[in-house]
């Protein structure tokens, strides 16, 4: 673990950062080159659960939400596009804008009765909301009802049809450093301070005149749209969804990525989501061992959280007394 911590360090500074980014960039788009279509797509599952890892930890890591039920964020893009597509014929690049509107206003008519709730009473209520989108879908005509949606048909992207593993390697490569650049600008941003405020100690962020609840609003609803694009692209590469896809196990490992890689840190939430998809992988072909995998995976993470319980990679926000960005001047007021 000293090792790992040095590490960090090393990595806490913004040149060596910046280097090692560039490096990792440039080996990821050469990858596909000598890799074959099974590690493709483990990858590709890495990409996914980080894309939406960085969604929850909008809401979770920025602003310290309970939320259980991110899988409805997703799933409502994804049905929303299922739906265009399948139902109303539209392109597929066409219902990405749909999507996100569809996303932003089912957030505001959850978040806004419902924000003001804290802790268990706010994850009761994000597991029921998550809960309510999952049984609408399997009872619903228009979603396909149990069996859901299928056939959807893949886009294509200047002439070239996205079919091949390696094409959806290049499309969730590019959304991940999208989705980087974007949680970058919060955090570092007005609104990442006032967020990181709130995280801390919400009653003081409001003494001092943040309005906590429009700033919890605003993060739950980036995450959902940032959750609702991922649902977009996640069904075409699937060709087909159902409401099992989106059920609340998926929430949980959504959940457990973010905190194993450490809350509020973008490289932590995307090494913990890495960890997460492409852990038990590795160990799926090994005799005796590959049929206990995930058991051996539980014992892990149970190891990890007890030698770190603040993640792999924990923001020092919250680790180190004081450690809130920028003056607290600087931060919204209502």
């Amino acid at each position: 673990m000293q090792y790992f911590t040095k590490i960090r360090q090393l990595l806490d500074n913004k040149f060596a950062t910046r280097a090692i980014l560039a490096a990792l960039c440039v080996i990821m788009a050469l990858l596909p080159l000598f890799l074959n279509n099974y590690v493709l797509n483990v990858l590709w599952n890495a990409f996914f659960y980080m894309l939406l890892a960085m969604g929850l930890n909008i809401i979770v890591g920025y602003c310290g939400l309970c939320d259980l039920g991110y899988a409805a964020k997703f799933a409502i893009g994804a049905y929303t596009t299922g739906i265009l597509i399948k139902t109303y014929h539209w392109n597929f690049w066409l219902t990405l804008p749909a999507s996100l509107a569809v996303s932003i206003i089912a957030a505001l008519l959850i978040g806004g009765p419902t924000l003001k709730l804290r802790s268990d009473y706010l994850a009761i209520v994000t597991l029921g909301f998550a809960e309510i989108v999952r049984i609408t879908a399997r009872n619903s005509n228009i979603t396909g009802s149990a069996t859901g949606i299928s056939a959807i048909p893949r886009p294509s992207f200047f002439g070239i049809r996205l079919v091949k593993p390696n094409h959806w390697y290049y499309v969730f490569l590019v959304l991940v450093i999208i989705f980087i650049i974007i949680s970058g600008r919060i955090r570092n941003s007005r609104v990442g301070r006032a967020l990181a405020f709130i995280r801390e100690d919400e009653d003081a962020a409001q003494a001092m005149g943040v309005n906590t609840t429009s700033y919890k609003l605003l993060a739950y609803t980036i995450g959902a749209a940032m959750g609702g694009i991922t649902g977009s692209f996640y069904a075409v590469k699937m060709t087909s969804i159902s409401p099992s896809s989106f059920d609340f196990t998926q929430s949980v490992n959504i959940l457990l990525a973010v905190i194993l890689g450490g809350m509020g840190k973008i490289p932590g939430v995307i090494v913990g989501a890495a960890f997460f998809a492409i852990f038990p992988e590795l160990f799926r072909d090994i005799p005796v061992i590959g049929d206990m995998r995930m058991l051996f995976f539980g014992i892990l993470l149970i190891a990890v959280m007890l030698n770190r319980p603040q993640g792999l990679w924990p923001d020092k926000l919250g680790s180190e007394p004081g450690g809130l960005p920028g003056d607290i001047n600087t931060v919204g007021r209502r």
